[in-house]
C-alpha cells in the first residue's frame, strides 16, 4: 500500500509539473494551467458543479481534453489521500 501511495504521489507530481504552473504575476500566484490564465481551482469548481469535459471545452476551447483528464486524476488522488486528514491534529503538532 505504501508503495502504491508513493507511486501515486510521484506520478501526480510529474503530471503537475507538466500542466500546472504558478507565477506571482498571473492571478496572484495561484496555480494555473500552463500557457493559460485559467486557475486550476476554477476547473475543479466546474467539475464540482457537474460540468462535463465537453462543456468545459466549449467554454475554454483552447484547453486540451487530456489536460482536463489529468487534472481530474490529480484531484481525485489528492482527495482520496487527504480524505481522513485531521487538519486540527496536524496543526496541534506544530512547534
Amino acid at each position: 500500500m505504501q508503495y502504491v501511495f508513493k507511486y501515486i504521489l510521484l506520478y501526480s507530481s510529474i503530471e503537475m509539473l507538466v500542466i500546472i504552473e504558478s507565477n506571482p504575476e498571473i492571478p496572484g500566484g495561484k496555480p494555473i494551467i500552463k500557457g493559460t490564465r485559467i486557475p486550476v481551482a476554477l476547473i475543479y469548481e466546474l467539475f464540482g458543479l457537474n460540468y462535463s469535459i465537453a462543456e468545459i471545452l466549449r467554454e475554454y476551447p483552447h484547453l486540451d481534453r487530456s489536460v482536463l483528464l489529468t487534472l481530474l486524476m490529480i484531484g481525485k488522488d489528492a482527495n482520496e489521500n487527504l480524505m481522513n486528514v485531521d487538519i486540527d491534529e496536524i496543526l496541534s503538532r506544530e512547534v
